[in-house]
């Protein structure tokens, strides 16, 4: 079945009774009873009985004058007001302006529940199999190109389910489709919303919260052909890229142009630009260099209908209309499929260091790291790791032949001129020390910076290795106001000991933001059951403490339950208002951030 090309929302709509006749003389201010808007109408009726009779409605007080209606004021008219009718007056005039009010009230009050409103969203009707086999053939005519579009099983599962992920579903994409520039993906997206076919961007494949699965079928777009650096701006240190361009190949190329400038945005090694722009992602170097968010000038975006826009021009900034960029940012391709970004470069610094340094406890580990950036440090990076992580990391191998000490651990990157890196590693140092820290350990070269460093991106695919068959890595994050960052630690790592799981600590602790990975069996009865508490435990946490249930890794599937409980009805049902005005057939990215309207 398809949805309808246009759709109506019912509405309620009130108006109000106009008050007439009234003179321009003052009046003293009467207090009235509490009256409800439905009683409006009524007061309405008794007063214009009252007028009729004594001809207070307005009327001047002198000779010659005129009731509500125009018609000549009576004979007790021309002789003056009576206490009577002033009275009658006062109350009238009072009664009436407080029902207005309440009515006025209870219409705003109408208008914000239309924001969660379930009548305000339709349910989408997506296209049936023969439809989408309709839409399949039409893509590959439009594109003319066979491989354009892939039915290969194999294809379709790894577009489909991550292990990555600690949400998978069932459901599988009917097809891939790999666009080769935007003027294709505009193309597939035309065709899929002629025939409200659900479209699912895809590029890195690293997402942790079910992202890019397919709840309702449809096409998965696959940008592997669109990495390329369209331009870079040297002088004005921009570069603009398409979304399959991985961060660490960017950084590589600037890095052999010797145009002395890097990108900063530093997440899991795997990941591309398309994906870090889809969940706003972070990385190692936030707490210097800040989020996505921080470092894209402008996006081209093709919209659920094949429009192609771009959010905004190229200087660094603008106050030019809507941010339409923060709109998109982080929005998991449920508003638009990101096609072109232009990004900002930073810098590089003149000098770096890297150097590790022990704690007996993950809440004197914490307490130094808050320390640190109540001083005001300017590190570029510092990141904790709990000993488990630390034994992970030594078991898997992945930093060998170096061997580490598994206690907790900070691990900080400085960066900037020789005298202020040298500064910065004094007072860090002293900060440490106060709070039980043991000796730093710095790297003596580059090779060595790499291999410190190694020990932190490595985490994941440390705990991934460890894996034995029906073991399953669950992953996510939250993040806290930083004052809160030691408890939550504290508490979620004892939660996890007590429980009996197998779970490592870290993350970006300069910016409040902290993950857990848990190991467990999934042939276990209850071992799931344990995680899946143990996690939304830590999201409650994290929201009792006025944080977030996600720092970087987005809501996919995953969280759309703990984002209800972050922001509300109502500020979810504007993110709803905002999915349905840019794409009324719900077919880009569906079920992600938010469910799918339901009658």
């Amino acid at each position: 079945m398809i949805l309808a090309d246009k759709m109506s929302v019912c509405m309620r709509s009130a108006k109000c009774v106009p008050m007439r006749g009234f003179a321009s003389r003052k009046l003293p201010v009467a207090t009235t009873p509490p009256l409800t808007a439905n009683s409006a109408a009524g007061t309405k009726r008794r007063w214009n009985s009252s007028s009729s009779t004594r001809g207070s409605t307005g009327g001047t007080g002198g000779t010659g004058g005129t009731g509500s209606t125009g018609a000549p004021l009576g004979r007790g008219a021309r002789k003056g007001w009576t206490t009577f009718g002033v009275l009658s007056l006062v109350a009238a005039t009072g009664v009436l302006a407080h029902g207005f009010a309440t009515f006025q009230a209870a219409s705003k009050t109408a208008r914000e529940r239309e924001y969660s409103s379930p009548a305000k969203f339709v349910e989408p009707a997506y296209a049936t199999i023969k439809d989408m086999e309709a839409a399949i053939k039409e893509i590959r005519q439009a594109t003319g190109d066979e491989d354009s579009i892939s039915t290969d099983p194999e294809d379709l599962h790894a577009h489909g389910y991550s292990e990555w992920s600690s949400t998978n579903i069932e459901g599988l994409p009917v097809a891939v489709a790999y666009p080769k520039n935007t003027s294709e993906v505009s193309k597939i997206a035309k065709i899929c919303c002629k025939y409200r076919v659900p479209i699912i961007p895809f590029s890195g494949g690293s997402s942790l919260e079910g992202n890019f699965s397919a709840p309702y079928g449809g096409v998965s777009v696959d940008f592997a052909f669109m990495d390329q650096i369209i331009k870079f701006n040297e002088d004005d240190m921009d570069i603009v890229v398409q979304p399959s361009v991985s961060w660490m190949e960017l950084n590589e190329e600037l890095a052999r142009r010797q145009s002395g400038l890097f990108f900063p945005v530093d997440p899991g090694p795997s990941a591309k630009i398309g994906g870090m722009v889809g969940t706003n992602c972070s990385g190692t170097n936030a707490v210097r260099y800040g989020t996505m968010k921080d470092w894209v000038i402008n996006l081209t975006v093709v919209l659920a209908d094949g429009t192609i826009i771009k959010t905004k021009r190229r200087p660094r900034k603008t106050s030019a209309g809507y941010n339409l960029n923060s709109l998109f940012v982080g929005s998991e391709g449920t508003l638009g499929l990101v096609t072109e970004i232009t990004l900002k470069l930073a810098v590089v610094p003149q000098e770096f260091s890297v150097a590790v340094v022990t704690f007996p406890s993950i809440r004197d580990a914490a307490s130094a790291a808050a320390g640190v950036m109540r001083a005001g440090v300017q590190v570029a990076a510092m990141e904790i790791m709990d000993e488990v992580q630390m034994r992970v990391v030594n078991l898997s191998g992945s930093t060998a032949p170096r061997k580490w000490k598994e206690l907790p651990t900070l691990f900080f990157k400085f960066s900037g001129t020789k005298a202020s890196v040298k500064e910065n590693i004094s007072m860090v140092g002293a900060i440490a020390k106060k709070h039980r820290g043991g000796d730093f350990e710095f790297a003596k070269d580059l090779k060595e910076q790499k291999l410190l460093w190694s020990a932190r991106k490595e985490s994941l695919w440390s705990m991934l290795a460890m894996r034995k068959e029906g073991n399953e890595v669950w992953s996510t994050d939250v993040a806290v106001p930083f004052s809160r960052l030691a408890d939550i630690i504290e508490i979620s790592k004892k939660e996890m000991d007590d429980l009996g799981l197998f779970a490592s600590i870290l993350g970006h602790i300069g910016d409040g933001n902290f993950h857990e990975s848990i190991l467990y069996d999934r042939n276990v009865v209850g071992e799931r059951e344990k995680v899946e508490k143990c996690v939304k435990n830590m999201v409650n946490r994290a929201l009792e403490m006025e944080g977030t249930c996600t720092g970087e890794h987005g809501i996919g599937i995953g969280k759309k339950e703990a984002l209800l409980k972050e922001v509300g009805l109502d500020t979810l049902g504007v993110m709803k208002s905002i999915k349905q005005a840019l794409d009324p057939y719900w077919i880009m990215n569906p079920g992600k951030i938010m469910d799918i309207p339901s009658s």
